[in-house]
């Protein structure tokens, strides 16, 4: 399926930066913007709530001063933990954010909201069957977060979902899990997914509001140093085991957690060490990520790369 209207003619690569928890704000998102890729948050992010009113403004502002910036987004977790849906929901329709990304629930309620402005709505999917409950949900676009993505991963390569989504499917299809180069790009669109879903390559970048010993331990990584575990939060997703063994745990030996099996949205007030403060996330494509640059400068490298993979 071509690009959504929204995007065509302004994005340089078939790229949306992911929503990073705790790492996306507005100072990367302004940056993937105006370096052409739609930049998006994670609402959560903006904490008091009255911040995400500031957010919005700003990045609201800054964009529609650049004729050439592409479109942001702003994800929202529709899971029942998530007390503060209502109120974030009512600033996204206010700034009518151009795109919505929801995920941990259903997209129904959101799809009234946001195509009433005339925004689009994207979908976190894992599995077929949620894949064809946002379908019926009258979604416009899928994002399949395949094996190997950072964050809550899924299980299925990205050859075998791809493929039966677009059986059952004709609208946009975002493909996510350890894509990190231009030619990482290429090969999801070669395959047939209309967009790449990119969040750990950008964690090392100068705009994001992530720990320098952060960046730097995905530098230093390769993919043998993740695990893929619900240990923490309760849900299947990817960690830097060293980040896990700092913080005391042995990552080759978790086991189950007798405190787990809850969603945890946002690490909540427990003590101890939390997930994505503390225990670091990262997606398998780490291998390829050796340095730390300005997002300007990772896209025009991208770009460079995705032009030369033919």
């Amino acid at each position: 399926m071509p690009l959504p209207d929204l995007f065509r003619d302004r994005i340089s690569l078939p790229v949306i930066g992911a929503p990073m928890f705790l790492v996306s704000h507005p100072e990367l998102v302004i940056a993937q913007c105006k370096a052409g890729i739609p930049g998006t948050f994670p609402t959560l992010n903006a904490r008091p709530l009255e911040v995400l009113d500031e957010w919005l403004a700003r990045i609201t502002k800054t964009l529609a001063e650049d004729p050439k910036a592409a479109p942001f987004g702003v994800n929202l977790v529709m899971h029942k933990s998530n007390t503060r849906l209502a109120e974030d929901t009512e600033l996204t329709i206010k700034y009518k954010v151009p795109f919505v990304v929801t995920s941990v629930g259903s997209p129904a309620p959101m799809v009234e909201h946001v195509h009433g402005y005339g925004g689009l709505v994207f979908h976190d999917v894992t599995t077929i069957k949620h894949a064809q409950k946002a379908i019926d949900a009258g979604v416009d676009g899928l994002i399949l977060v395949c094996t190997g993505a950072g964050g809550h991963a899924g299980f299925l390569s990205p050859f075998a979902f791809l493929h039966e989504v677009r059986k059952i499917f004709d609208g946009t299809i975002i493909l996510a899990g350890a894509m990190s180069t231009g030619r990482h790009i290429k090969a999801a669109t070669v395959m047939g997914a209309d967009i790449a879903y990119l969040g750990t390559r950008f964690i090392a970048t100068t705009e994001a509001h992530a720990a320098d010993a952060y960046k730097n331990m995905i530098v230093s990584s390769a993919a043998a140093d993740t695990v893929h575990t619900p240990y923490f939060s309760g849900v299947p997703a990817n960690y830097l085991k060293p980040s896990l063994a700092a913080a005391g745990y042995d990552p080759d030996n978790l086991g189950i957690n007798p405190d787990g099996g809850s969603l945890s949205i946002d690490g909540g007030d427990k003590s101890g060490p939390q997930p994505w403060k503390d225990l670091w996330s990262a997606g398998q494509g780490i291998g390829a990520i050796e340095d730390i640059p300005t997002v300007a400068d990772l896209v025009a490298r991208m770009k460079e790369e995705y032009a030369a993979a033919g």
